[in-house]
């Protein structure tokens, strides 16, 4: 899910990404619609609850992760507003989560005694289906300390559209090839569950 602060704390906007019930796939989201839409209402941050699979060994089941960094193994999705009659435009994306935004977050995290996990580097992989062993190790060895679906093109679409954008993270299982038992998605939900209610306490404290 994704939540959006609309006129720097005069109101939440809401957008399940994947539908209720979970019914679009990581692949088939809109996120340019998404993005869209949020911008027209007169949204300016966005605060993207994602959940993922923990690769790294501090990354388990249960650890909330803030990343600063995130690497895109995503193909064949819309990652840009550009059209092709437009002017190209080469948006700078050394930081892909909006340092001052993402800073309100962790300090609100901390202000509130949870316990986080500030910084690491997020995997966006295509989806549907999870990872294999081998290319969990992949990942490990390319840096990364999650993995998840949405992660983009959800975060430059937010960059294009001038919108601050940050993430955090539950992590619902460990990542394929790390977890001793086989995947599935409704164990991860399950997994997941307990840590809204920290969510939706950041929520409260950040609007």
């Amino acid at each position: 899910m994704v939540v959006y602060e609309v006129g720097s704390g005069d109101g939440v906007a809401f957008i399940a990404r994947h539908g209720v019930g979970h019914t679009i796939a990581p692949h088939r989201v809109n996120y340019r619609a998404n993005i869209h839409a949020l911008r027209e209402a007169g949204c300016d941050r966005i605060l993207a609850v994602s959940s993922v699979g923990g690769i790294a060994s501090d990354c388990l089941p249960g650890t909330l992760v803030v990343p600063d960094q995130l690497i895109d193994y995503t193909w064949g999705r819309e990652m840009t507003f550009q059209g092709p009659d437009d002017p190209v435009v080469h948006f700078d994306f050394t930081d892909p989560y909006s340092p001052e935004w993402r800073s309100r977050v962790t300090s609100a995290l901390a202000g509130q005694g949870v316990e986080f996990l500030d910084g690491g580097t997020y995997a966006a992989v295509q989806g549907p289906r999870f990872e294999t062993a081998a290319e969990i190790r992949r990942l490990a060895a390319d840096g990364c300390d999650v993995v998840g679906m949405t992660g983009m093109p959800e975060a430059i679409l937010a960059r294009e559209a001038g919108l601050e954008y940050a993430a955090i993270c539950p992590v619902g299982n460990l990542a394929a090839g790390i977890s001793p038992e086989e995947l599935k998605m409704g164990n991860v939900i399950a997994a997941v569950g307990p840590e809204m209610e920290r969510v939706t306490n950041l929520i409260t404290a950040l609007a």
